[in-house]
């Protein structure tokens, strides 16, 4: 599935952009765009997809990503519930860095930290609870001081020898979606909001708007599976979200992801994971 373009307004007060999104829920929406994308993720765990990575996340995820690298964010559980999930999302250009940074030798290392950015960087925690506050505070600052806490909040992350890519390769740039792909990416953002449920084809073509061969003709051909196997993925990977962040028992999480009994779920989960629930909560906490 080709993801769309994501077109960011840049205030005339600004040369940058800081967004506070704070949402019931943080939605799948498979876009890319030009700029440079530095996301902090609070109070919110579930699973990020970069370029053509897929991994879970949680409270105080930290990650930058290079332009034009598809991505998003799909929530699937709070820390606090009596709080909504919040995005703090910083946003520059090429023009950012050429005009910005580019010109002072102090601030080159920040230059090599955005070309590590192509293929997107999770930060180390002892680096995001350093830059937890810092981001926090720019949302209270004046135009000023935000571009020099940024700059500051830059430097502070070339400095993380510790980040991890998260993409395999370079992402180049993607072409708009066609119609068809429009629908097919209709049906994905229905599976992601309903893979609990026993969503049936029919609903599906209705969705789409297309015919049953269609659906699954396009549908394989642009995600690179069935939608039955796309539904157990996402099944399975909110399961791991769970496994990793909660003590919820293993039959109480197969219900809650939507497998139809606890056999079923472990066998589904082994296929895709190859390791049981029971072995991949205790792998991931040893």
């Amino acid at each position: 599935m080709k993801p769309f373009r994501e077109h960011v307004t840049v205030p005339r007060d600004a040369s940058w952009v800081l967004f506070d999104r704070r949402l019931d829920r943080i939605p799948f929406e498979w876009h890319y765009h030009p700029e440079y994308e530095l996301t902090l993720t609070l109070n919110s765990r579930g699973q990020r997809f970069v370029g053509d990575n897929i991994s879970g996340y949680d409270h105080g995820d930290l990650v930058l990503i290079g332009p034009r690298i598809p991505h998003t964010w799909y929530s699937g559980a709070r820390d606090d519930h009596n709080r909504a999930p919040r995005a703090l999302v910083l946003w520059f250009t090429e023009a950012f860095k050429s005009s910005m940074i580019e010109p002072h030798v102090e601030l080159h290392p920040i230059l090599r930290l955005l070309e590590r950015s192509s293929r997107a960087l999770r930060f180390s925690k002892t680096t995001r609870a350093k830059a937890y506050p810092l981001i926090l505070a720019m949302t209270d600052q004046p135009a000023g001081q935000r571009l020099a806490s940024l700059l500051s909040l830059l430097l502070l992350l070339s400095a993380d020898r510790k980040a991890a890519p998260l993409a395999s390769a370079v992402n180049q740039a993607v072409a708009a979606p066609s119609a068809k792909e429009e629908r097919i990416s209709r049906v994905v953002s229905y599976l992601h909001h309903h893979y609990r449920e026993q969503t049936t084809i029919s609903k599906l073509m209705k969705v789409a708007a297309l015919s049953r061969s269609s659906l699954h003709r396009l549908f394989k051909r642009h995600t690179g599976a069935t939608i039955n196997q796309y539904t157990t993925q996402l099944r399975v990977g909110n399961a791991c979200a769970l496994l990793i962040g909660t003590e919820k028992p293993i039959s109480f999480i197969a219900d809650e992801v939507g497998f139809g009994n606890l056999s079923n779920f472990n066998r589904q989960f082994k296929t895709v994971k190859e390791s049981t629930p029971r072995a991949f909560r205790s792998a991931f906490h040893r």
